[in-house]
């Protein structure tokens, strides 16, 4: 994989050394992940979003909503909606906003404070400050819609879009700020708040926890994690499993968020994903953030733990997000 060139109508090959070059590479990138999980949807797709409230719990600091809406006109997603108290004490101030994505071993209510054990981070970003969303993922929780039956090619690009209509929903909120909005998530999440990220440019900052490796170290190369209804069946199907054989990998990935803000906590014991992948992938793309000259715009820390999002991971990628969309006067995603 040769992040930093770009090849032409004719397949020769050019060096990368302006943005302009990194946009010609940034759209094949995009082309090459959709050959793996489908096209993205036409913007024809996206109907009204029919907001259902199914419960309303009043907590001491903020409204916790459970509610669906509608992705498309053949499926709905469950979700809890987090809306702080200070946004009725100040409604003239717009508060930022968070899509919260959780991982294999969660679901939306536990990241929104439902339940023990798990990371808490809808719950905790909203106590912050933030109008928080948690959608169900694909063939998760209670969102079990088929994704071939709603005509996506992949549960991943199923995912992207229903947390694109998430995007969608914390915009239409009159609470909500339009241009301060950021992805965060662990394990799947973690992949999920990349890859939405890519397609989803109205995401400011993304924060992938225990997220990611390249497919190359992947268990070993064995791709077959990855290899489910709900992930991308196309890699089993069409590349055989073979890391050589992916159109895409993580480094082009992370690199396609740039110049956004990315935050990346990878654990040094993560039996999931290798630290050591993890890191090259961060190097590798730290340098199109170099390029368009925000190389401070990508942060990546190694500390000790296993695979997860911990307190103290959780409250370091929190700041790192209130510098990105509520100390945001130097901010641009120019």
């Amino acid at each position: 994989m040769k992040l930093m060139v770009w090849r032409d109508g004719q397949g020769a090959e050019h060096p990368v050394t302006n943005a302009r070059d990194w946009q010609q590479r940034r759209e094949h990138i995009l082309a090459n992940m959709e050959l793996v999980m489908g096209p993205a949807p036409a913007a024809d797709r996206r109907v009204p979003l029919d907001v259902q409230v199914v419960q309303t719990e009043e907590l001491p600091t903020l409204t916790r909503k459970k509610i669906t809406y509608a992705a498309t006109k053949d499926y709905r997603v469950p979700a809890y909606l987090l809306i702080p108290h200070s946004a009725l004490r100040t409604p003239q101030s717009k508060l930022p906003a968070m899509l919260c994505l959780h991982g294999t071993s969660g679901s939306r209510g536990r990241t929104a404070g439902l339940g023990a054990d798990y990371p808490r981070y809808t719950l905790e970003l909203a106590e912050r400050g933030y109008v928080t969303i948690a959608p169900d993922y694909t063939l998760l929780g209670e969102n079990q819609a088929d994704p071939t039956a709603a005509g996506f090619a992949s549960g991943t690009m199923m995912g992207i879009w229903s947390h694109s209509r998430a995007v969608d929903l914390l915009q239409s909120l009159p609470e909500v700020d339009p241009e301060r909005i950021g992805c965060a998530g662990v394990s799947l999440g973690g992949h999920n708040s990349l890859f939405v990220g890519v397609f989803d440019p109205r995401l400011k900052v993304m924060v992938s926890s225990s997220g990611f490796d390249s497919f190359h170290d992947y268990k070993g190369g064995d791709l077959s994690g990855w290899c489910q209804p709900r992930y991308m069946m196309r890699i089993q199907d069409v590349y055989g499993k073979d890391p050589k054989k992916m159109p895409f990998d993580f480094p082009e990935v992370l690199a396609a968020l740039a110049p956004r803000h990315l935050y990346v906590h990878a654990p040094l014991d993560d039996s999931n994903f290798r630290v050591e992948s993890a890191k090259r992938c961060v190097e590798a793309a730290a340098q199109v953030y170099k390029l368009l000259g925000v190389a401070d715009r990508i942060v990546a820390v190694y500390p000790p733990g296993k695979h997860g999002y911990p307190i103290e991971a959780r409250e370091a990628s929190y700041r790192f997000i209130d510098a990105a969309l509520k100390n945001c006067h130097n901010f641009s995603s120019k």
